[in-house]
């Protein structure tokens, strides 16, 4: 699809797909296993790669709700509002930004270069720097939440309006139940969004005011793998209730599975042919 929604949500299955990639080969690898035996280099390079991926994610995911809002809210000017050419140059911003951010450590801002107090939780990090991300973290979920409320609270006043006039064009009819699908799509996006993401953000608050002991250290581990889960779920909330992706989703199985079908019938085919052969 050519729309810029499909471009926002391809970008946040991109960052879902990498941070699930780096995270399985190198944050839970050090949290769980405790292999520390890599350079400090290698280690803010992966973590940078970790945080880079999840703060795309998060940034996708508010690119996603502006454009659904001026959807909604603004539909005839919305075609000019949002062209391709904009949504692919907030695209670039946004990785831009995001790369830069999460490499500061690796770029010198870090405990080892500045003789500074380091992080609990992430080597080599400085308290100064994981107290700056949290800020920025903290402020793109508020973004987030504040920009969903607004959609939902435009999609209701339309479902409203739209069951006042029933007796108006099909078509309209059609744009009320899209904006029901988005609403409860939302929902199920925000509510998977702060289930994975707040317990690892309260433990990384509270280690920069208090030590942690090993125990929740190893709880901090844990939740870490439920940002892997939101990095997940994220995809195949947006694929399952899109009746466009789902139905895209549905075609491509249904054609591996007929691949397979044909696979397992043409041995059995052959075979027969050679008995049939063999008694001629």
């Amino acid at each position: 699809r050519k729309k810029p929604s499909y471009l926002f949500i391809g970008s946040l299955a991109l960052a879902d797909t990498l941070a699930s990639i780096i995270f399985v080969c190198s944050f839970v690898n050090f949290h769980v296993f405790n292999k520390i035996g890599f350079s400090k280099e290698v280690f803010l390079l992966q973590l940078g790669g970790v945080n880079t991926c999840f703060s795309a994610s998060l940034s996708s995911l508010l690119l996603t709700a502006l454009d659904r809002y001026i959807s909604i809210s603004r539909p005839s000017e919305y075609k000019l509002l949002m062209t391709r050419r904009r949504a692919w140059t907030a695209l670039a911003v946004l990785w831009v930004t995001c790369a830069t951010i999460a490499c500061l450590p690796l770029l010198g801002w870090n405990c080892c270069v500045l003789d500074s107090a380091c992080s609990e939780l992430f080597p080599f990090v400085d308290d100064n720097y994981l107290s700056g991300w949290l800020c920025f973290i903290v402020v793109l979920l508020g973004c987030i939440v504040y920009a969903y409320a607004h959609v939902l609270w435009r999609a209701r006043q339309h479902v409203a309006y739209m069951e006042k006039h029933q007796a108006q064009a099909g078509k309209q009819n059609t744009r009320m139940r899209m904006d029901v699908m988005l609403a409860k799509t939302l929902v199920m996006v925000l509510a998977v969004l702060m289930l994975c993401w707040s317990p690892v953000l309260v433990l990384m608050i509270y280690s920069i005011f208090a030590r942690l002991s090993d125990h929740l250290r190893k709880v901090f581990a844990f939740c870490s793998t439920l940002c892997l889960l939101n990095s997940m779920v994220n995809p195949i909330i947006y694929a399952l209730r899109s009746k466009e992706l789902f139905c895209s989703l549905r075609r491509v199985l249904s054609h591996f599975r007929r691949q397979l079908k044909a696979a397992e019938e043409s041995p059995e085919a052959e075979s027969t042919h050679k008995s049939s052969v063999i008694e001629t």
